[in-house]
């Protein structure tokens, strides 16, 4: 509290700790319990980070589906290489045909930016081509993603039935080989 610039920020947001440090006054105890509701914060935390391990594991399942990975690589590859290109072609400036090779790849097609020469036209096929293969290529991923979800669940319900009916097979074996 010395160092601090201003105190009285500091007192009013530390007010449990600063209470909790007095001796022990049965009083002033329940200021102590105050500093263990913090720790069970600390716990909503641990919750938050569970939850984003099984996030990251499912982004994972999912742009690995399809070899998906592999054409957002080559179509974000093949965007900035675009953007160069039209570029240099159409004499703009880069941001501006990033911009357009965005728009184009994703079949937006504002029409604010449009290429004017034979390369920048050419580009823009190749970009409206891609684009559409892109968007096609999501949609089956999702529901390739989510099909292949529902068939490992029904796998293992498979499973365990398999697993149970094997178990009382063997059960009947032994009672017979009695």
């Amino acid at each position: 509290m010395t160092k601090s610039k201003n105190k009285w920020q500091f007192f009013k947001s530390n007010i449990f700790d600063l209470l909790a440090i007095i001796p022990f006054d049965s009083l002033f105890s329940m200021f102590r319990i105050a500093r263990t509701i913090r720790l069970l914060k600390l716990l909503r935390f641990v919750r938050i980070v569970g939850f984003t391990g099984r996030f990251k594991r499912n982004v994972a399942k999912f742009i690995n589906t399809n070899g998906f990975i592999y054409l957002m690589s080559f179509a974000v590859v093949l965007v900035l290489l675009s953007a160069g290109i039209y570029s240099l072609a159409e004499n703009v400036s880069y941001a501006n045909a990033l911009w357009w090779a965005i728009v184009t790849a994703t079949t937006v097609g504002y029409g604010d930016i449009s290429p004017t020469t034979a390369i920048g036209r050419g580009v823009a096929i190749i970009l409206m081509f891609v684009g559409i293969g892109l968007i096609g290529t999501i949609t089956s991923t999702v529901t390739s993603f989510f099909t292949q979800q529902q068939a490992d669940k029904s796998d293992e319900e498979l499973n365990k039935k398999l697993a149970e009916i094997n178990d009382k097979l063997d059960r009947l074996e032994r009672k017979l080989s009695k």
